[in-house]
């Protein structure tokens, strides 16, 4: 189970390094396309780190409760709603943090400012984005936790499947497909949240409300996998698996999409087949190079990151919105150090990518101070 846990611990790892590279340019003008998001239906690199992770804590959820039996008890029910909780205050103080400064240092630097910076910025805390990544991993975790505690396990593949055919139905019946308010997701966004409190893209949010319920599919999916990995004893019998239903999950998906198109906004049934298999695909990679055949074995690279992922994750979204915003100057550290790199590289695309690496590396050097003194920072 250690090697188990340390291929998966890389493949955390990766991922988390991969989201701070996409999400931490150096200016959104220039990225390299692999690192952008597809604007609407299609696939990227960018767009599948996101749902690895979701998939990883999927397999994260089943180390976890497997302690417990899996039985619902008044602790257990405790510990997963205050989990749940802090994950998504975390996520909450990130895009309050990012508003507050934001407001004001735009409030600062006009000189003709009607009142109080500050109290402009207090009062922007009034329009935060309620739902974004840390939220819905939030949600996930928590409806999934309670799921698997109180149902029999073999019924984990019916509900999978209803939440996605069920979904996908009302894709089908509200405009689903639209990239515009019009858009049944828009609608229920702006019904709820309203738009003060979502990531406006046309009208939708990508980590919106009705996206959510593919989303729970998606753990529960990675749920599934963690249940291969821990209970087939065999390592040759548990490669076929993950290799086996990943490659029907990557076959699937994209022979599905034109009914049903690849769409991460949205997070279509086929988003979720296609990149939950591409997970699994990756995770038999590692197993195979790092418990089978042994000839990778200098992990420590990645497992810095997998060892403390959310600290890694939130430290990374925390210094690239002080960088933006501070010092209240009429240039940010962010854009004097991109100018500097775009300066000395003479590429544009290339000094964004180096500003994102080098975030990367600062990051890691902190997770390698807290890898070395053997503190993991849990929740």
């Amino acid at each position: 189970m250690k090697q188990r846990l340390l291929a998966l611990d890389v493949l955390r790892g990766l991922t988390i390094g991969c989201m701070i590279l996409v999400n931490s340019p150096g200016t959104w003008a220039h990225i390299y396309p692999p690192l952008s998001h597809s604007p609407w239906n299609g696939l990227t690199m960018a767009d599948v780190i996101y749902p690895l992770f979701m998939f990883m804590m999927g397999m994260s959820m089943y180390i976890s409760l497997k302690k417990f039996s899996f039985a619902l008890h008044k602790a257990l029910f405790l510990k997963i709603i205050r989990r749940t909780l802090l994950i998504f205050c975390i996520g909450t103080f990130i895009y309050a943090t990012a508003t507050f400064l934001k407001t004001l240092r735009t409030a600062s630097l006009q000189p003709d400012f009607a009142g109080n910076p500050w109290k402009a910025a207090f009062a922007s805390l009034a329009h935060v984005r309620i739902l974004g990544v840390l939220q819905r991993l939030a949600i996930c975790y928590g409806i999934g936790s309670l799921l698997v505690t109180t149902i029999r396990h073999r019924y984990i593949p019916y509900i999978i499947a209803f939440l996605l055919v069920a979904y996908y139905g009302v894709l089908l019946v509200g405009n689903g497909f639209e990239y515009g308010p019009g858009n049944i997701l828009s609608r229920a966004d702006l019904s709820i949240l309203g738009i003060s409190h979502i990531c406006n893209d046309r009208g939708i949010d990508p980590e919106g409300v009705l996206s959510t319920i593919p989303s729970i599919a998606h753990v529960l999916i990675g749920f599934r996998f963690g249940k291969i990995c821990l209970e087939t004893s065999d390592m040759k019998d548990k490669l076929n698996r993950l290799f086996l239903y990943g490659s029907i999950g990557l076959i699937a998906g994209f022979l599905l999409q034109d009914l049903c198109p690849l769409n991460k906004k949205v997070w279509s049934p086929t988003f979720v087949l296609v990149t939950c298999g591409l997970s699994a695909l990756l995770l038999s990679i590692l197993l195979w190079y790092i418990d089978v055949t042994k000839t990778y074995r200098k992990t420590s690279l990645f497992t810095i990151f997998g060892a403390n992922p959310l600290f890694c994750y939130v430290l990374s979204e925390i210094l690239y919105i002080l960088a933006d915003y501070l010092p209240l100057q009429e240039q940010s550290l962010h854009e004097i150090l991109y100018a500097g790199l775009s300066g000395w590289l003479g590429d544009n695309a290339f000094a964004s990518f180096a500003y994102a690496f080098l975030l990367v590396v600062v990051v890691w050097l902190f997770g390698a101070y807290l890898y070395r003194k053997k503190i993991y920072i849990k929740i």
